[in-house]
């Protein structure tokens, strides 16, 4: 090699070492400088999480479920006074009205039903004479929806879970005639069935659909082995005929959901059930065993039977609570995400161990606690997430999802702007959390920014463990999915992050001794620490789904987005 060569060879080197020295510095620069803006971002956001303290939650918590508000009854006094305090909350922390008329509340129509106990009746009717039912010791029932007074008398007819799913290849009613008849149906849906048309099939919406179309005229529930291991008959009758029944009026003044078709219903305790199966060749625990395998096995009783009762009705209105928090970005700011928690429960009702107050700790004065300190923390950062905040308080959850099925039916935004819905039900915060569980993220593209908020808090995120139970179908979020809307209901998972306490054990401890009961008060205890990190998680889930470039969409052939996605 000669000397000119090598010479313009090492010249060429040096130049390129020189260039890449320069590239690498810019490069690193340009790092360095996105790494301190995404740190200015973080510590900007760390400081709005932050403003979520235990302090504040506690002081919602102490007014929320205190005696004062008597259980928070939709359409009482408690609940409005619930009500207020929400829309003062909001107010103080800058958030804007975002009800009728630029005010907080929406105020929801309600027809409520009191059923007069005495009049409460279900007789029997065989070859071998009639027999007479005893109220709550064998059946309970609810007012009508509309009518003062109904009586119905016809031949029963066993109807499975009352189910009719052609695309699974499943139907209860089949080699079965119901026009004219009053069914006998257990709740919930074969647990064959995947979970997403498990809950749906499930829905006592879709069961009372489904048996007007092929002209029943009535129906009686009855108990399945999911239905008695949830609870046991002594708390599902503690307030029946105690608590009013309500229904919401639509613009026109006509009660939803009402089925004048359907003259009578009931629910019979596992002790009385065997007896109407006695001039059948099967036999109540034949039946169940049918269920639980998911076999149709449909046929008639053998007897004929009366429901009647008498109710009294009167008008009510309860509001929704409703504030906004405007986007930052001019393209995304119309669309809005929705976060809802239910601010009512049940009130006054039967005594136990000598205390009617209701107050619902848990449910729902927790959920709607973290909905204001998410207003907080949102307030709090120096830029509005990108997409519109709509934070709504709704009434009459406990009474079969009122609030949201109305507001979700008349919203004060646009129908098609609201994008996704977050919703809080009773967050049981009992015990060291180490994960969450996000119904419903799995059926949109709401799975990867739920992934994305809970992993920020070190959750780990957990597929539903009781589909049996079929929530994602029984709280709030479901009156959004019927409208077309991706939805997530949020809940702490069952796993401690302390092995020496079970967390699965609390969880159920809570279900069996305490849901809806007097003892749901300001005596439960709360892992603090963990209620501080669900607060930010769901807060984080927000953000993340505002600075997505593309609203949550339905996933291709989710069985949900078939069902109700928008067209």
């Amino acid at each position: 090699m000669n000397m000119m060569k090598r010479l313009s060879i090492l010249m060429a080197c040096a130049y390129c070492a020189v260039s890449f020295a320069a590239v690498t510095t810019t490069a690193s620069t340009k790092e360095q400088s996105e790494s301190a803006e995404v740190t200015t971002e973080d510590v900007a956001l760390q400081k709005a999480l932050a403003t979520i303290t235990r302090e504040n939650l506690q002081q919602h918590l102490d007014y929320l479920a205190s005696d004062e508000l008597k259980g928070r009854m939709s359409g009482e006094p408690g609940y409005d006074a619930a009500a207020k305090y929400v829309a003062e909350q909001f107010a103080a922390l800058g958030v804007e009205p975002a009800g009728l008329f630029d005010g907080w509340f929406q105020d929801v129509p309600l027809l409520r039903r009191q059923i007069h106990t005495e009049s409460a009746a279900m007789t029997v009717h065989s070859d071998r004479g009639d027999a007479s039912l005893r109220w709550k010791d064998d059946f309970v029932m609810g007012g009508d929806r509309v009518r003062d007074e109904t009586s119905v008398r016809a031949e029963v007819v066993y109807a499975g879970y009352g189910v009719h799913a052609p695309e699974l290849g499943y139907s209860d009613y089949e080699g079965v005639d119901v026009d004219g008849k009053i069914i006998a149906i257990f709740g919930g849906a074969p647990k064959s069935f995947p979970a997403n048309e498990r809950a749906f099939y499930s829905s006592g919406r879709t069961k009372r659909d489904e048996m007007v179309k092929r002209g029943a005229v009535g129906y009686i529930y009855m108990r399945s082995r999911v239905d008695q291991k949830r609870n046991s008959w002594d708390v599902v009758t503690l307030n029946a005929g105690v608590t009013a029944g309500m229904s919401w009026r639509n613009i026109q003044g006509d009660v939803a959901d009402h089925h004048p078709e359907l003259q009578g219903a009931a629910q019979i305790s596992e002790g009385v059930a065997p007896d109407i199966f006695e001039l059948t060749p099967m036999t109540f625990e034949q039946a169940l065993d049918a269920a639980d395998q998911g076999k149709p096995a449909s046929q008639p009783l053998g007897i004929e039977m009366t429901l009647s009762q008498k109710s009294e009705h009167t008008d009510a209105t309860s509001p929704n609570v409703i504030g906004v928090i405007r986007g930052s970005d001019p393209e995304l700011a119309d669309e809005y995400i929705v976060y809802t928690a239910h601010l009512d429960h049940i009130g006054i009702g039967t005594p136990v161990d000598g205390d009617a107050i209701y107050n619902g700790f848990y449910d729902n004065a927790m959920g709607t606690a973290l909905l204001i300190e998410a207003a907080r923390a949102f307030k709090a950062l120096p830029q509005a997430p990108e997409r519109s905040i709509l934070l709504v308080a709704v009434t009459g959850e406990e009474r079969g999802l009122l609030g949201s099925d109305y507001f979700a039916q008349y919203p004060t935004v646009p129908s098609e702007a609201m994008i996704a819905n977050i919703n809080l039900d009773m967050p049981l915060l009992l015990y060291p959390l180490a994960d969450i569980i996000a119904f419903g993220a799995q059926h949109s593209t709401l799975d990867v920014p739920i992934a994305r908020a809970v992993a920020a808090e070190d959750f780990a995120l957990t597929p539903d463990p009781i589909p049996e139970e079929v929530l994602f179908v029984r709280s709030d979020q479901y009156s959004f999915v019927r409208q077309g809307v991706p939805a997530v209901f949020l809940v702490p998972g069952f796993t401690s992050s302390d092995p020496d306490i079970d967390g699965q054990a609390l969880f159920q401890g809570h279900l069996k001794l305490h849901y809806h009961r007097p003892t749901d008060d300001l005596s439960r205890p709360v892992d603090w620490p963990s209620a501080l990190r669900f607060a930010r998680a769901n807060v984080r889930i927000g953000l993340e789904i505002s600075k997505d470039k593309e609203p949550p969409a339905w996933h291709e052939g989710d069985f949900f987005g078939d069902k109700f996605a928008r067209e």
